[in-house]
This record gives structure tokens, sequence and C-alpha cells, in this order.
């Protein structure tokens, strides 16, 4: 049993005055049933519907009206009806249409209970099968661990006092760093975390990553439309993972015949799995930042453990002194990447990059952040901050004075010039600190 920091979510949610059944969205195998089965320890009495199963999709099949179904749901689980504090969890609702409909009537009939639905291909099957209670739900998304997460499971309670103490202390460096290439290397799945944690065999470790890529395959038949479909969503699958964090094609993807309209079908369906995210560049230095949808995305994954594991990488991570150096880059970017999204409790957030595309002068930052109205440069980089000639072009056209660079050297504080006489202070995050950027926005973004 790990905890969640998404956890903190659900307490709120716990005490809204208008509260409304929750949709946890997530992949398969982040967590979600483990994560609500924990925080039922918040109420008197909990009531499990797991909808793979029969004999529970049963009761939302047969019911006649909202009141009977209620009935049921009590009468069968053995509850007591008159237990006001009681969470009712709906698990894999979307194996049910039948229970997604009913969810608007707890809102506006039962608005006293605690009403909180998981499904992992849930969104994959809206305007397919379900019709949606727009407007009668509200939702929160699960990702995989943050660093801070598995610092947490792994009882690392020095290093993770270390890591939330502004400035992080410089005798903590070299102790977290060895940390965080581990957590880059296996990644923020909870079953490979408890592999990690009780078995530390690689091996196994592996062979539970390829399970998990099987299953997500075998998935595919719940939400393809038709067999070439399938065979599309299949290859996706099969070959993404090469290219995390590249800025990628539709047409002939993966060096395959199929066409730009059938592969971008392909992907936006498993976006909505959350297997994967594309992530679109804004050409903008202003508020707001709209992302050019013609523009080539890069490659988001579910999980950088399962980008090395896949494509067996983790030996060149494992012996490569500097993380930004490995697999050209793209590691040290996507695990930055994956730590942003995962302080991210909407299912709606995406990453965004900036890029000019000017002939001989190209440029590009790898993440844009909107912090408080304030656009943050945030760039994943090796070396000294003197030569990163994209984040000084962005720079010279932005309002903003902060920048923020992740790399593997230790914290610090720099003052950069632009050609112009413009300064900008520059934060320069050990990558270790990627899941508490906020706290270091909100101390030195004034």
């Amino acid at each position: 049993m790990f905890n969640r920091e998404i956890t903190s979510e659900l307490k709120v949610w716990k005490i809204k005055a208008n509260r409304k059944p929750l949709i946890l969205r997530g992949a398969r195998q982040v967590g979600k049933t483990t994560l609500i089965k924990q925080f039922s320890e918040n109420f008197n009495q909990f009531i499990y519907l797991n909808l793979e199963l029969e004999e529970d999709r049963r009761i939302f099949q047969n019911a006649a009206s909202f009141n009977e179904l209620i009935e049921a749901i009590y009468f069968i689980k053995n509850a007591s009806i008159s237990e006001k504090n009681t969470l009712i969890f709906i698990d894999e609702i979307q194996n049910s249409p039948a229970a997604v409909k009913y969810l608007r009537y707890f809102y506006e009939n039962k608005p006293e209970l605690y009403i909180i639905a998981a499904g992992s291909l849930l969104e994959s099957l809206i305007n397919k099968e379900i019709s949606f209670p727009v407007g009668r739900v509200e939702y929160l998304a699960l990702r995989p661990f943050s660093f801070t997460e598995f610092l947490e499971a792994g009882n690392f309670n020095a290093e993770l006092e270390a890591i939330k103490t502004i400035p992080v202390p410089a005798f903590a460096h070299e102790r977290l760093m060895s940390l965080f290439k581990k957590y880059t290397i296996i990644g923020g799945m909870p079953e490979i975390i408890k592999l990690l944690m009780e078995t530390n065999d690689i091996t196994e470790i592996k062979k539970t990553v390829n399970n998990l890529l099987i299953a997500y395959k075998e998935d595919v038949e719940k939400y393809a439309r038709n067999e070439n479909q399938s065979r599309i969503i299949r290859f996706i699958i099969d070959n993404a993972f090469r290219f995390a964090s590249e800025r990628i094609t539709f047409n002939h993807f993966g060096a395959s015949n199929y066409k730009s309209r059938e592969v971008s079908e392909a992907f936006r369906i498993l976006e909505k799995t959350m297997l994967l995210s594309l992530v679109y560049p804004t050409i903008s230095t202003k508020l707001p930042l709209s992302r050019n949808l013609k523009m080539s995305p890069k490659l988001q994954l579910l999980d950088t453990g399962m980008v090395n594991l896949i494509s067996g990488i983790e030996k060149e991570i494992l012996l490569e002194k500097d993380l930004t150096d490995t697999y050209r880059g793209k590691i040290a970017e996507h695990i930055v990447g994956q730590e942003l999204l995962a302080k991210e409790y909407s299912p709606e957030a995406s990453l965004i990059f900036w890029v000019r595309e000017k002939k001989q002068s190209d440029a590009e930052i790898d993440f844009i952040k909107n912090y408080n109205g304030k656009i943050i440069p945030i760039e994943v980089k090796s070396g000294s901050s003197g030569k990163m000639r994209s984040l000084k072009i962005f720079m010279n056209s932005a309002k903003g004075d902060l920048a923020v660079r992740f790399y593997s050297g230790k914290f610090e504080i720099t003052e950069e010039s632009l050609s112009d006489g413009k300064k900008f202070k520059l934060l320069n995050m050990p990558l270790y600190l990627t899941s508490v950027l906020n706290d270091y926005l909100y101390h030195y973004c004034k």
C-alpha cells in the first residue's frame, strides 16, 4: 500500500458543498483501484462494485428505477442504508452503459452519497457506446508515481525531507541523483516500484513490463472500430516507445505503410486511454499559449521506465554519468515531462513546447509552463548555461525574467545576460527537483 499525493485532492472533493460523482481516469495499472480502497478508510462504510463481474453488472442492468437500484446495491452488498457516511466505488464502469447513465441520478437524487467511478478504457468509449452525464460528474486523473512518491514508497525519509527543503541542501545531491537515476530506469508504475522494493530483480521487472504491454494490446479490441484500426493501434503500441520525446509525423509512422489520417485517429484513441499523449508546440511567447495542431507533435509515453525497459536502454542509463546525455538526451526530457504531468490532476492537462522555425535560425524550448499568468520556459540540458541559444532567443521576445534549466548539476541561481543587455534569472535545478518545481516557482517567481 503506497501513499499517493492525489489523496489530498480526494479529501477536498469529499468536503465540497456541491460535490458531484467523481470519475477517476488513468491508464491500466496506475493504481486507481488501490487508491480508492485506501481512501475508503475515511468513510464509515465502503461499497465496492466491480463491473467486470457479471453479478455486479446485473445490479445496474436489472434495476427498473433509480430507487430500486439503490435498494439493490445495499441489499446485495449487505450494507446499511441508514449509514450516511458511505462511499460507493464503481470500478471498471465502462463495462456497463447502464451504470454510466445512473451517475446523473446519484448527483440529482442522492447528493449525500459519495460516488467514485473508474475505468481504464472509459474515455475511449465515449461517443461509441456510452452517453455521459455532462455537467453532473467531475474528474480527476491518476498518473504514474512522481519521484517524491517514489521516495516515500521506499521509506527514503531523509531524502524526502531534503527534497522538500528550499533550497535543497548541497550535501544531499549525490544521494538524490543516484535515487533519481534508479527512478528514471524503472519508472513510476506501482507494480514495478513494488517489485523494485521487494526483489530489486531487473529480470522480473522486465517480465512485468512486457506483460503490461501485452495487456495494453489485448485491450485494443475494446476500443478499435474495426480490424484495420486494431492493427494500427497494435503497431503504434509496439513502436511508439522508440520515439519517446521525439517529434513524429503520422504519415508512414514508424516506417509503416499507414496513412496520416488513420494513424492520427489511432493516436487519438490511445490518448484517451492515457497510454500516451501528443505534445504540440506553440510559436507564441505570450499568453494565451495556443497549440499549433498543424505542426509535428512530440510523443510522451505513459511511463519512462516502460520506455527504457521496452527499448532495452536501461543499461545505458545505468552506465551513463549524466542523464541528460543518455539516449541523445531524450530520456531526461521524457522523465521531466512525466514529472510535470504527475503533478497535474486534471485529465485535460497536457504539456506544451515552444519552437521558432526560421531558415538557419531554428530554436526550440523543451517545455513551456504557465505559472500564475507568467510564462516559464523550461530546458533540459547538460553543460554550462551560457550555451543555451534557444532559451536566450525565447527570453529575448518574452516579457518574463525567469527561466528554468533541469540538469544533473547542483542547484544554483544565475543571472544571464542577453545581447540587448536585458537580464533574466535562471533556476539551475537538479533533475530530481522536477516534482517540486511549483514549490520553487512559488518561492522564487515574484
